[in-house]
């Protein structure tokens, strides 16, 4: 059987909806929704958004996977997004998703066989001045050394937040 949002988070998107000209307005924010009640975003989740919307699930299916931020069924406990873009690649952030690679174990896009880390390179994470960036789920850790990446990844292991770690 398909998932099924709760009543409350259809009724949530479809006010969100109903502020925009075209319900495409509100669709990432529905995805959003969707994620936090179901976990992640898959085939059954993007039919419920699209049921919500009145659109197809094809649609809701295309943006879902254009964006590398939402969960997948198969993604970590942490998704360690790696900033791609010039400025981080500028100042190590090719060398430092080699090193993290390495470390876990995986390739781009893959989780450790423990299920905690899953590594993605993604664009812009707004951190060009403090540049290498990775984004661990919703924390921002900047100016990255392969030595600050081990110790986030340790405390990570040990179930501690690694928040001490961020720079201002």
């Amino acid at each position: 059987m398909p998932k099924q949002l709760k009543p409350e988070t259809v009724e949530a998107i479809k006010t969100m909806a109903a502020r925009y000209p075209k319900p495409d307005g509100a669709l990432l924010n529905a995805l959003r929704l969707a994620e936090r009640e179901f976990g992640f975003i898959d085939a059954d989740a993007c039919e419920a958004v699209a049921n919500a919307l009145g659109m197809s699930p094809a649609h809701v299916w295309g943006v879902s996977s254009f964006y590398t931020t939402f969960r997948k069924e198969t993604d970590g406990k942490y998704l360690l997004y790696v900033c791609s873009t010039l400025p981080c690649a500028m100042r190590g952030s090719e060398r430092l998703f080699d090193y993290l690679s390495e470390k876990l174990g995986v390739k781009k896009d893959e989780t450790t066989p423990d299920k905690l880390f899953t590594l993605k390179k993604v664009e812009c994470l707004a951190a060009c001045g403090t540049a290498p960036c990775m984004q661990v789920n919703e924390d921002y850790y900047e100016s990255l050394t392969p030595e600050l990446a081990d110790q986030i990844i340790e405390d990570l292991r040990a179930g501690i937040n690694p928040a001490r770690h961020v720079t201002k």
